[in-house]
């Protein structure tokens, strides 16, 4: 592809906010903003007051010092996104307080949302993420654990909040991969589906949860490859978790930040990369072979990588 300004390829960071505080990610984000790295950011706009056993160690916007942060960050161009209200499952109401909280406080809706664990507010989550008949019953059948009960797409529920998704979120990530460049497993990103009618579009992430996958996923063999291909590559990983020690940002993550840089690539929030790839498209609706191919691709990436 070509990118504005001629650039060779696009990077961008979805950085999930589940272990996230002030200490742990400001260092990472200082690097990035020096750097010219403009990513995403998700955040939980409320605390949790029922408690979470997972959890409990993130800061929500509640915290006024995080919440100066964020604005920061906005303020030099990096994107906010939603990752529900708070970090355990939230009702309709909560959900949409959340929402407009974030509308109040940076003036706009978030253009992005990504489902978060088990919360049941999630939408087409567990192995409702599957459109395929077949595959939906296999990840059904082959799931321990109780039984999954996410209900943010399901009318009527009290995690229902379909209808604000389809009216304020563009973008909603669904399938995460092991690879770098996006456009060789998922060409058709962003991509509507008619089975999903509450998700206007979807796009797929690489996933690197934490520093120590972030720098295997990033080798400069895979960043050389992603330039000369002309690709597209969003990392989803947690930005909390090991990136920053004592202040200062994991030395191999610094260096591929620099290899990275010097490089002739497109570093923008996620939605920018979404809205180019969608430029000039008069329909985004994905096939049903199109489908089937991404869910088994993902399928087949995940047995692999067990």
């Amino acid at each position: 592809m070509r990118f504005p300004n001629n650039k060779r390829f696009a990077f961008s960071i979805l950085d999930d906010t589940d272990d996230s505080t002030l200490h742990n990610v400001k260092p990472m984000y200082d690097r990035l903003r020096e750097y010219g790295f403009q990513t995403t950011k998700t955040v939980w706009p409320f605390d949790c007051p029922e408690g979470s056993k997972l959890f409990f160690a993130a800061q929500s916007l509640q915290d006024k010092a995080y919440l100066d942060f964020v604005h920061e960050l906005v303020d030099h161009g990096f994107e906010l996104a939603f990752h529900g209200a708070t970090m355990e499952s939230s009702c309709r109401e909560r959900t949409l307080r959340g929402l407009e909280l974030l509308k109040r406080e940076f003036g706009r809706y978030p253009r992005v949302f990504c489902n978060h664990g088990h919360n049941r507010e999630n939408l087409y989550w567990g192995y409702k993420r599957f459109q395929t008949r077949v595959l939906r019953g296999l990840v059904r059948m082959l799931r321990r654990g109780p039984p999954e009960s996410y209900a943010g797409e399901v009318e009527g529920s009290e995690y229902f909040w379909g209808d604000a998704c389809k009216q304020h979120i563009k973008f909603v990530r669904g399938f995460t991969f092991r690879q770098l460049n996006m456009l060789k497993v998922n060409p058709e990103m962003p991509y509507h589906l008619a089975e999903t009618r509450y998700v206007n579009n979807w796009f797929s992430t690489a996933d690197a949860p934490d520093v120590h996958a972030f720098n295997r996923l990033l080798s400069y063999e895979r960043i050389d490859e992603l330039e000369e291909e002309g690709g597209v590559c969003i990392v989803s990983t947690h930005l909390g978790k090991g990136f920053a020690n004592e202040g200062k940002v994991n030395p191999q993550t610094e260096n591929i930040l620099r290899y990275l840089v010097a490089k002739a690539g497109w570093y923008v929030p996620v939605s920018d990369i979404l809205d180019y790839l969608l430029r000039g498209r008069t329909n985004s609706t994905m096939g049903t072979f199109k489908r089937v191919r991404l869910e088994l691709t993902f399928v087949m990436d995940k047995v692999q990588g067990l």
